[in-house]
């Protein structure tokens, strides 16, 4: 079942752990190809120094200040794109980053025909998810609930998972890097 924008209004340190077990479901050439989502990872409001908003609204981070459901897409140290997921209520700054899946279902061949790599099963980090279901900036801004290129399902499906420091946020104030805002799968 499609997940409906009603559900990512809530904030997303309490949509980060929520979003475990779901189903991001990509269509890549009229093929549905579906991961279970393993890893989170929560970035709130402009307090929150780790979150690209912290210092202000800008084109790279303007759809974070749209109601939650829509997708937030960036470019990673020039090389990997990362999908963040908005939540929250428009106006304030926050979303969730997908960190891991796993994929379901009927594998495709040989990762796609994207890469020309092996087929990757453990999406065990951000950017492999990115490049195994073909995620990059022109899925910037989609609505999840309307979109017919990228949406999360819920198949009710659940897990247990441990709460975690947050990675590769040096930047941030030590506060903000010690929080717990990192949701895994046991």
């Amino acid at each position: 079942m499609r997940i409906s924008n009603e559900f990512y209004k809530l904030n997303a340190i309490e949509l980060a752990p929520k979003l475990l077990g779901k189903l991001l479901c990509r269509n890549i050439n009229g093929k549905i190809i579906k991961a279970r989502i393993t890893e989170t990872e929560s970035y709130f409001g402009s307090a929150d120094s780790a979150c690209h908003a912290h210092r202000s609204k800008t084109e790279r981070n303007k759809v974070m200040y749209k109601p939650g459901g829509h997708t937030y897409i960036y470019l990673c140290y020039g090389l990997h794109y990362l999908l963040n997921i908005v939540s929250g209520v428009a106006g304030h700054p926050e979303a969730v980053l997908l960190r891991g899946a796993v994929l379901v279902g009927e594998k495709p061949r040989r990762f796609f025909d994207l890469y020309n790599k092996k087929c990757i099963e453990n999406l065990n980090g951000p950017a492999k998810l990115t490049k195994t279901l073909g995620i990059n900036k022109d899925l910037n801004d989609e609505n999840l609930a309307t979109s017919d290129k990228i949406w999360l399902e819920d198949d009710f499906f659940t897990c247990e998972y441990i709460p975690l420091k947050r990675v590769g946020i040096d930047y941030a104030t030590e506060e903000y890097r010690n929080k717990l805002w990192r949701f895994k799968v046991k």
